[in-house]
């Protein structure tokens, strides 16, 4: 199986840009968190493998988002089962790759979210997650404007996915990111 290192490496090969690396990071530290929380504990490294590549052609083939992944990482070599976790979350947008493990179902709910959560903290006068309240980003989430690049579909299709409700999902996220060193 790949390293942590090795697919921080690859990530860092096709992302230069800030934004797409700190969002790989988050959503790496978030697949961690929950890997943990949900009683995978063995595979924390994997999840975190998941989360840091899944976006991996985003920066460079926007749109052939996770069908280009899904090429680079055959050719170096990538285990099939991050291949198929991080193309999943595409699902019903670029592929037809159903999530279908817990850790798939979770990736593909807090992708959106963990977005929709970061712009909802900096807004608070704190700037931080840390005193960031489910209402709030509730409130937020049903502004369609506000971070209007976070599919709520998507989101709302993940936690039903899950079998959690949206308070639920947000909260899980809200705690997840607070746990990440790469949140503000």
């Amino acid at each position: 199986m790949i390293s942590y290192d090795e697919a921080l490496a690859l990530l860092k090969e096709y992302n230069e840009g800030e934004f797409h690396l700190k969002h790989a990071y988050i959503v790496s530290d978030v697949m961690g968190w929950f890997a943990e929380q949900l009683g995978y504990g063995e595979k924390k490294e994997f999840w975190s493998i998941v989360g840091l590549l899944h976006d991996l052609d985003f920066e460079q083939y926007p749109d052939q988002h996770c069908i280009k992944s899904q090429e680079i990482m055959r050719a170096r070599g990538v285990d099939e089962a991050i291949i198929h976790a991080t193309a999943s979350h595409g699902y019903g947008i670029t592929v037809d790759i159903q999530p279908e493990h817990q850790m798939e179902k979770v990736l593909f709910a807090t992708d959106e979210l963990t977005g929709l959560i970061g712009a909802a903290a900096i807004m608070r006068p704190s700037k931080s997650v840390s005193d960031l309240e489910v209402k709030s980003v509730k409130k937020k989430f049903k502004d369609k404007k506000f971070a209007a690049g976070c599919s709520r579909e998507v989101i709302l299709q993940g936690a039903e996915m899950l079998g959690w409700d949206l308070d639920h999902l947000i909260d899980q996220t809200i705690q997840a990111m607070r746990a990440s060193s790469h949140v503000d």
